[in-house]
């Protein structure tokens, strides 16, 4: 067996350029590799709906966005599976039978899980589907058999669990499931790009994205008002990069060739840094920079977008073909799991002939 991916996104939201330095570029990285046998990529709906139950409307709306934010960044079809996660019925229940073979205090003890509590506020009143979801994750990995998942950094517990899973059950089962790696950034801030306004995490409550679908002057007004060092307020002062969030940005999306480009007074990032540390440059020429540096990532997202935003019906029909493949290979491995466990009665004709004997 050749090697798989599987990844995906839950769509509460338009994706954000935090998302697409952490995971969607090297998606399309991997997709053109040439490495991987299928690559699998889901809109995790039923998941989004764990802390979303009372409002499905949100998760609704936002299927389609996804889906454009996918194929604008490169994500090509006819190269990758692009599924929703709802229309693949055997992922639930593989997670019935996952349920099984972990302990709530495991399960407590998951970090990720642990820090998605407490930024929910949910500790008083956790919803149980969202208490499982390291469990909904092993099953999306297994069913397609993936060796391979593309995650931020925050997420390399829950890759863990799924690997104890799969374990666990191949030990009381016999070898069936495949047990995953994970793959993350491999530029150190690319793990957890921050907020525009400098805070850890980039979230739409707190109105501090990047979305991939924003225009240029959305872009530039957003970058024009990000957040740098509070001290640094006259040009001659010397300035801090620690928590700089221009700086943090630069160094996600700066390319050697930028200087060049839009800054040919310096040679490089170090050089902007230096000047800056030292005192003598001011914010406003950092982002008008930092602002060519992302427009020219960016614009080309963007075209894309714009154009398969004529193009409904035919992504409509990507995500219906994509789902239904999708449901097939699972139900494959779903059928390899109830056998290993003893409970495919009726295509058991050992059962069956046990039965008419006993009778």
């Amino acid at each position: 067996m050749g090697k798989i991916i599987l990844t995906g996104d839950r769509p509460t939201g338009r994706l954000h350029v935090g998302h697409y330095v952490g995971s969607l570029k090297r998606r399309v990285e991997l997709q053109n590799s040439g490495e991987f046998e299928k690559i699998y990529i889901m809109i995790a709906d039923a998941q989004a709906l764990t802390d979303n139950a009372d409002h499905p409307e949100k998760v609704r709306q936002n299927i389609m966005q996804v889906a454009l934010d996918y194929l604008a960044a490169g994500l090509d079809p006819e190269k990758v599976n692009i599924f929703i996660q709802s229309q693949v019925p055997e992922l639930t229940e593989l997670s019935f039978y996952y349920m099984n073979l972990v302990t709530v205090s495991r399960l407590q003890r998951n970090p990720t899980v642990k820090n998605e509590i407490i930024m929910r506020n949910f500790e008083t009143s956790i919803p149980v589907g969202f208490f499982t979801y390291p469990i909904s994750q092993a099953s999306d990995i297994t069913a397609f058999k993936a060796t391979t998942v593309p995650v931020g950094e925050d997420q390399l517990p829950m890759i863990e669990q799924a690997r104890e899973i799969v374990r666990k059950f191949n030990q009381t089962y016999g070898e069936v499931l495949v047990e995953p790696e994970a793959v993350i950034p491999e530029n150190e801030i690319c793990k957890r790009l921050p907020g525009t306004d400098g805070t850890a995490k980039m979230s739409k409550s707190l109105g501090n994205c990047i979305y991939l679908s924003d225009t240029e002057e959305e872009l530039r007004t957003k970058v024009m008002s990000m957040y740098t060092d509070p001290n640094h307020i006259k040009v001659t002062d010397p300035g801090s990069l620690e928590g700089n969030a221009v700086f943090t940005y630069l160094d996600a999306f700066c390319r050697p060739e930028h200087f060049a480009k839009f800054l040919p007074e310096y040679e490089s990032l170090d050089a902007l840094k230096e000047h800056y540390t030292r005192g003598g440059l001011g914010d406003v020429k950092v982002k008008k920079f930092l602002f060519a540096v992302m427009n020219d990532e960016l614009a080309p997202i963007r075209e894309r977008r714009l154009a398969w935003e004529k193009r409904i019906p035919e992504i409509i029909e990507i995500l219906k073909k994509g789902s239904a493949e999708a449901e097939k290979v699972a139900a494959q491995t779903l059928t390899e799991v109830k056998n290993a466990m003893k409970i495919n009665y009726f295509e058991d004709e050992e059962w069956i002939r046990e039965q008419l004997n006993a009778t």
